[in-house]
């Protein structure tokens, strides 16, 4: 598992994903790279006759380090969360989804929920940078971590996919 504590509270609280075997695991933020990765992952379910899931994972941590509270009643992460899989189910498919693409959102830090979820997944694909972090960075946390710990194959797209693949 990853090298760094997990969140009190979050540990063994897993979500089955929507699938009855596995198929391929996009963690989106709403991120460029994230909306890429998901494109890419759209296009290879149906080649590889695997279903994909998006999957939105929203934590809130108080700004005092170690110190885990609720959010502040202005805050709506878990709404945020939701608003970005309905954008990014919009954006890559305008009308119905097809029946192998499914979307969801789990509460806790997004690295552990991917790591949880890779030993049912025949791949995870995830953005090399989502939201926050610093911008110099090749390689955003979330990314490493999965990398390195992760008990499926890990795709990483880059963020510059999207101009790339736009330019063909």
């Amino acid at each position: 598992m990853p090298d760094m504590a997990e969140p009190p509270g979050d540990a063994g609280r897993r979500h089955p994903l929507p699938w009855s075997r596995p198929g391929l695991l996009v963690g989106v933020d709403g991120s460029p790279a994230s909306l890429d990765a998901l494109r890419l992952a759209v296009r290879m379910g149906p080649a590889l006759d695997l279903p994909v899931h998006a999957l939105a994972v929203w934590y809130y941590s108080s700004p005092l380090e170690g110190h885990r509270s609720s959010a502040p009643a202005d805050s709506r992460p878990e709404m945020d969360a939701r608003a970005v899989v309905d954008a990014v189910r919009r954006d890559v498919f305008p009308s119905a989804p097809p029946e192998w693409f499914s979307v969801g959102i789990e509460r806790g830090r997004p690295a552990f929920v991917l790591l949880e979820h890779s030993p049912d997944c025949e791949m995870l694909i995830i953005g090399s940078r989502g939201h926050g972090g610093f911008a110099g960075l090749l390689l955003g946390s979330v990314s490493s971590i999965c990398v390195r710990h992760a008990l499926c194959p890990v795709l990483i797209v880059p963020a510059e996919h999207a101009v790339t693949a736009a330019s063909r």
